[in-house]
């Protein structure tokens, strides 16, 4: 598949750059690279993007995309989020396909996860 015009790289803010890159290494099993204090790249994450730092965050009240991830296991992905600082926001439900939780990073950050297990 041609890369040409594709999606290529997300950029995420960030409020604790190490935290966040901690979180979603103990999470989501991501890589990353370092670029300074205040940019870290990721990859091993379906897609590869950064953390930059910032006091802003995203949310879809805030109109911003939901980036949502996959999980096999979306009840143990659950207690992973909780145990490493993560807020849930929306608990697991059903929609058409599968089912879903909403949670917040330690950021603020809002992301989702999906089954269709």
């Amino acid at each position: 598949m041609s890369a040409q015009n594709k999606i290529n790289y997300l950029e995420f803010p960030v409020k604790d750059i190490g935290a966040s890159q901690k979180f979603f290494e103990n999470v989501f099993d991501w890589s990353f690279t370092s670029f300074g204090p205040e940019y870290v790249a990721f990859n091993e994450s379906g897609i590869d993007g950064g953390f930059y730092q910032s006091d802003l965050t995203v949310s879809v009240d805030s109109g911003s995309v939901l980036v949502v991830l996959y999980s096999a296991e979306l009840e143990s992905t659950q207690q992973k989020v909780e145990q490493a600082g993560g807020t849930i926001s929306k608990s697991i439900f059903s929609f058409p396909g599968g089912r879903r939780f909403h949670f917040t990073d330690p950021s603020g950050n809002e992301f989702a996860v999906w089954s269709d297990q």
